[in-house]
C-alpha cells in the first residue's frame, strides 16, 4: 500500500528555529574527501567488512550521498565515511555525489555527527526481511514459505500494547537461524509445533526449545514430537515460571531450560 507524506497533527509541538542553510549538492572525487579521527570511528574490523560489501554490491540505486562539511580548505565526513572509502576503493567510480552542510568548529561537526547517527530509526530485522522478500531475496523467500506452511506470521513490527495473536512472531533471526541449521523440512516441523501449542507469540525461545527436543542428542527419540504441543498447552503459563527458576538455579540458557521443563513432563502430555 502506498501513501502520500502528510504533515502529522502533533500535539504541544515545540518547532525548532530554523538556523543555518539547507545542504547543497556537490560532485566529488572520493579521494579528495576527509575524515576526522578524533570523533569518527575507526575502522575496525567491521568496517572493513562492510566496506568490502558495499564495494562488492556497489548499486547507486542503494546510494547514499554522505554528509560533508567544509573547512579550511577540505571537505570532512561526518556521515557516510564507509560509503565514500569504498567509492575510492572500488577503482571505478570518478565521482560521487556528497550533501555539503555548514558545521565551522569542531564541536559543531562532532554535534552533527551525533545527529546524524542518533537521530534515525534502525531498520528492524522483521522490517528488513519484509522489504527482502519484496525484493525478492532467495533466503527471504524461503523463511516466508516456510512460514506461511507452518501458519507462522513474520509481523514488520511487534503489535500494540504487546498483543500477540496465537502463530504470530517477531523472532525472524532465530527463524532464519532455524532454517539454516536444520533446513526447510525440519524447520517446519519445529514450527508447527510450536503453532500447534497456540503460542502468541512464537517466541525465540519457544523455538529453540522445541529444536532442542526434536534434534539435541540427549533428547532425540526419547520423546515423542507429537506429544510436545500437548505438553506445552497443559502447562500453561507454568511454563514459562518453571523455565526461569530452572535456568537460575542450574545456569543454563532459558530456552535449554524450558526444553528441560518439557522433557520432565513428558508424562503430562499423554494424559493430555
Amino acid at each position: 500500500m502506498k501513501r502520500e507524506i502528510a504533515a502529522l497533527k502533533l500535539p504541544d509541538l515545540k518547532k525548532a528555529v530554523i538556523v543555518g542553510a539547507p545542504p547543497r549538492l556537490a560532485m566529488v572525487d572520493p579521494k579528495t574527501l576527509y575524515v576526522d579521527d578524533s570523533y569518527q570511528r575507526g575502522l575496525s574490523e567491521r568496517s572493513m567488512r562492510l566496506v568490502r560489501k558495499i564495494v562488492e554490491e556497489w548499486d547507486w540505486s542503494a546510494y547514499k550521498p554522505p554528509i560533508v562539511v567544509e573547512i579550511d580548505g577540505r571537505r570532512e565526513v561526518i556521515d557516510g565515511q564507509h560509503t565514500a572509502i569504498a567509492a575510492a576503493t572500488h577503482g571505478g567510480i570518478a565521482e560521487i555525489p556528497i550533501l555539503v552542510t555548514e558545521a565551522d568548529a569542531l564541536a559543531g561537526r562532532a554535534n552533527a555527527f551525533v545527529r546524524h547517527n542518533r537521530d534515525r530509526i534502525q531498520v528492524t530485522p522483521t522490517q528488513l526481511h519484509n522489504a527482502m522478500v519484496a525484493a525478492g531475496d532467495e533466503d527471504a523467500l524461503t523463511i516466508d514459505q516456510v512460514c506461511q506452511r507452518a501458519g507462522v506470521k513474520i509481523l514488520r513490527n511487534p503489535p500494540q500494547m504487546g498483543k500477540f495473536a496465537p502463530g504470530e512472531t517477531v523472532a525472524i533471526t532465530t527463524v532464519r537461524s532455524l532454517i539454516s541449521r536444520r533446513h526447510p523440512i525440519g524447520a517446519r516441523k519445529v514450527l508447527e509445533i510450536c503453532v500447534a501449542t497456540g503460542a502468541a507469540p512464537v517466541s525465540a525461545d519457544l523455538i529453540k526449545a522445541v529444536e532442542c527436543l526434536l534434534f539435541a542428542e540427549e533428547y532425540k527419540g526419547e520423546i515423542d514430537p507429537e506429544r510436545i504441543a500437548p505438553i506445552i498447552s497443559a502447562l500453561g503459563e507454568s511454563l514459562a515460571n518453571d523455565a526461569e527458576r530452572f535456568a537460575a538455579e542450574r545456569k543454563v540458557q532459558r530456552w535449554r531450560a524450558m526444553a528441560s521443563v518439557i522433557f520432565m513432563n513428558k508424562r503430562r502430555g499423554r494424559n493430555a
